[in-house]
């Protein structure tokens, strides 16, 4: 296909402006590496406390001897992914109930709007005594932090939906099951991926709020332990590989994405 001067002339525009980015990001992540391994060793701030990039790797590789760190980073994750495919399960299906059902969503919806506004770091403890402490509860935590406001934002974009096309469908004999599977679930996939894309990282700081609480291994029982015995750089690691763990679930969010939303 031909291309006029003008198209590759923004064309290679937008691939230098997309080099600069990525340039940009690299150069702000390891100028900040540097600046914090050199105030680090400098003694301008606290190594004992705020760690530094080189006690950061070699405790990553004292852990990883003996694959504890693995063991770790595999709790919390698998955690975190079956949260999430609960959260997304369940918060479809009642999405969809409110909104095949007018009189459950009117009955139902002041209750979801007060259970998705409670802090869910003050029901934790409650999920924990009722449960124990193990995997079930972190796992119900993190259902608890996102679930709520899933099923609101759904619904609410299923409502969106252009009224003219319901009353076309329904002008030309369609059920109410033509309208949700060929118009309200079609229309709605930027806003299903969109809750997605928030909900990886919810379930990931619900699962991390159950394991502080709950757990005997996980990233967030090692954030805990370091901080009892003073080894802030298991809490640092901790914290490195979960911002690790965000950003690549984050990624794959983005390539369902892509794949999904071709049009």
């Amino acid at each position: 296909m031909n291309t006029s001067p003008a198209q590759r002339k923004f064309i290679i525009k937008m691939r230098i402006y997309k080099t600069s980015v990525i340039i940009s990001r690299l150069i702000l992540f390891f100028g900040f590496l540097l600046l914090w391994e050199y105030t680090a060793d400098k003694g301008i701030i606290n190594a004992f406390i705020f760690s530094s990039p080189m006690r950061v790797y070699k405790t990553f590789l004292e852990l990883a001897k003996d694959g504890v760190i693995f063991m770790h980073i595999w709790v919390t994750l698998y955690e975190t992914l079956i949260a999430f495919g609960i959260i997304t399960g369940i918060g479809m299906l009642f999405a969809i109930l409110l909104w095949c059902f007018k009189g459950l969503s009117d009955c139902l919806e002041p209750f979801m709007v007060v259970l998705n506004s409670l802090p869910k770091s003050a029901l934790a403890p409650m999920l924990i005594v009722w449960l124990g402490t193990n995997t079930k509860a972190i796992i119900i935590t993190a259902v608890s932090v996102a679930i709520f406001g899933m099923i609101i934002n759904l619904y609410t974009g299923f409502l969106s939906i252009d009224k003219e096309k319901i009353i076309l469908i329904k002008t030309l004999g369609g059920s109410k099951w033509h309208i949700l599977t060929r118009l309200i679930l079609p229309g709605s996939k930027r806003i299903i991926i969109s809750n997605m894309k928030v909900n990886i990282g919810l379930c990931l700081v619900g699962v991390i709020i159950g394991e502080f609480l709950a757990a005997k291994k996980g990233l967030g029982y090692l954030i805990i332990y370091g901080s009892q015995v003073f080894k802030m750089s298991y809490v640092v690691l901790g914290i490195v590989i979960l911002c690790i763990i965000s950003t690549l679930l984050f990624a794959v969010i983005n390539i369902i994405q892509k794949l999904f939303l071709k049009d």
